[in-house]
């Protein structure tokens, strides 16, 4: 395994020296690209900085587009998929995919653009929709993509892992030398543990904010009751689940069951009717899922209760779900926006020199 290790990470390191060298080769779009992008495979918290950037943006008075590839999407259309063109939700998550569709859901005004080729949905976002700024989800491994600014999500257990197979490393740490900045999810702590063991001179945090659980069908607020911590069954089909049940276990929740599931798992019915049953058996009538598993569940959920999209006024649910709603800031978030104006603004003037 280390053996199949050291020849994996290899071939990423020629891959990437290969572009160094030939810059040429990447596709570039009119307009400055901003990835956002990570070393591990899953479970790094790339989206919920994607949409945290694509709002900071926004307030700066950009028109930012996302671009993603819609990974493990079950509809997979030839082309480009418009998931959103800013005004409304154009596509199904299985046509889109669940992480693009919950940020088509979660950023009005923004469009979302799907395809295995970033560069053609990029040509259409600055065509179609006259944005201004690339978003490249999940792009630091997308070398055929010319970026103006890498950002990669790198957390403290990071440090530790390997090279696929034998851990979760897309690439050697060293890489990492190749990020405008790191972004790095924890403490303060955390932050300079990085920045030690990668040298890198760029860091800024990103602090995980909850808000309050919100109904899985109908997103309206949950009722919370003052008193002893609430019973909850947990479920997740995300790449590190026990983040999530750590993380309703420190809002006050009692987690009385943990249901895992595979990243990007789609659900069936079969699969709801087996969670509703493990959740009567534990005497609970909460369930709380993730805002990505929400995706995948809403469809099946929303059949069984009364008043949300797509449910029977004759249905009855004997169980509540929920999701908890997760928000990303970046730290310090002055600093950052000053810093991420300046790069764009270079990125705009090597254009302008490369046309005359």
């Amino acid at each position: 395994m280390n053996v199949l290790s050291g020849l994996y990470g290899r071939a990423t390191e020629l891959r990437r020296a290969w572009y160094g060298r030939h810059p040429h080769r990447a596709r570039r779009l009119d307009r400055p690209v901003v990835s956002v992008g990570n070393l591990v495979v899953g479970g790094s918290g790339k989206t919920p900085l994607v949409a945290a950037l694509a709002r900071l943006l926004a307030s700066a008075g950009e028109r930012p587009a996302i671009l993603s590839r819609g990974y493990r999407r079950r509809d997979a259309a030839a082309g480009v998929v418009v998931v959103s063109d800013g005004e409304q939700v154009l596509a199904t998550p299985a046509q889109s995919g669940d992480e693009p569709f919950m940020l088509a859901r979660a950023l009005p005004g923004v469009p979302v653009l799907v395809s295995p080729d970033r560069y053609l949905a990029g040509r259409l976002a600055e065509r179609r929709f006259a944005c201004t700024v690339h978003v490249l989800d999940d792009g630091f491994q997308h070398l055929r993509l010319g970026r103006d600014i890498d950002l990669l999500v790198l957390s403290r257990a990071d440090l530790d892992e390997r090279v696929l197979p034998a851990g979760r490393l897309r690439e050697p740490l060293t890489a990492a030398r190749a990020a405008g900045a790191l972004m790095v999810p924890g403490s303060d702590e955390d932050r300079e543990a990085v920045r030690s063991r990668t040298g890198a001179e760029v860091v800024f945090g990103l602090r995980a904010h909850y808000q309050p659980l919100r109904e899985l069908a109908r997103a309206d607020a949950v009722r919370e009751d003052a008193g002893a911590p609430r019973a909850v069954v947990a479920v997740a089909g995300i790449a590190r689940p026990q983040r999530f049940f750590d993380a309703l276990a420190g809002l006050g929740y009692q987690v009385v069951r943990q249901i895992t599931f595979r990243d990007h798992h789609w659900f069936s019915a079969r699969d709801v009717t087996a969670i509703e049953q493990a959740a009567a058996d534990a005497r609970c009538g909460l369930i709380v899922t993730t805002e990505k598993d929400a995706v995948r569940l809403d469809a099946h959920v929303a059949r069984a209760v009364p008043g949300s999209r797509g449910g029977s006024d004759n249905a009855r649910s004997t169980v509540q779900w929920a999701v908890l709603p997760l928000e990303l800031t970046i730290d310090p978030a002055e600093r950052f926006a000053s810093w991420l104006a300046g790069q764009l603004a270079a990125a705009r003037r090597r254009r302008i020199e490369a046309a005359a």
